[in-house]
């Protein structure tokens, strides 16, 4: 990494020269992220002490990030960014994008899925930490609903033409089948 942006070009052990000159390179780490939780809480504070946390929250960051990477790295970025934690409305949005992904798969095998949107606020409150952001929102909606409906597909012999629908019964996740 270090030989692509000192010079903007990577050679492979053959030889061969990649030409990094014109690119842009982002790196992304999870590191300080147990000051997340202290961000989190910023939405709910006044203005000036909203503004105190992020800065705190920021610095602790950016400790953790010194501490984990050596100077000569770190010389040769041009800059570091700090993401802010994700607001509901944004995971609400993702979820949307991830199940209507599922929806669209679905229906290249002719099978309707349709999700109500107490199972869509569900899948949203349990698939976020503000740790690891929406990343463990993809393997909830994959082990809750996707392997649900594909085991319904074998079990059940829904194939084209079948309509599943996903509703939610006290935290329980609950499918109706029609084929």
């Amino acid at each position: 990494l270090l030989q692509v942006l000192d010079n903007g070009r990577l050679t492979d052990a053959k030889g061969r020269i990649v030409n990094f000159k014109n690119t842009i390179i982002i790196l992304t780490s999870n590191i300080g992220a147990q000051y997340i939780d202290k961000m989190e809480k910023i939405g709910f504070a006044e203005q000036n002490a909203q503004k105190a946390n992020y800065e705190e929250a920021k610095d602790k960051v950016m400790l953790a990030v010194k501490d984990n990477f050596r100077p000569e790295f770190l010389n040769r970025l041009d800059d570091i960014l700090l993401f802010n934690i994700l607001s509901p409305e944004a995971v609400e949005e993702i979820v949307k994008i991830q199940v209507n992904q599922v929806v669209e798969r679905l229906a290249q095998k002719e099978i309707t899925l349709e999700i109500t949107k107490e199972a869509m606020e569900i899948l949203a409150k349990e698939g976020y930490s503000p740790q690891y952001g929406a990343r463990p929102l993809k393997r909830l909606i994959q082990s809750k609903i996707l392997t649900s409906v594909a085991s319904m597909m074998i079990s059940e012999g829904m194939l084209k033409g079948g309509r599943v629908s996903v509703s939610v019964k006290g935290e329980e996740f609950k499918f109706d089948v029609k084929k």
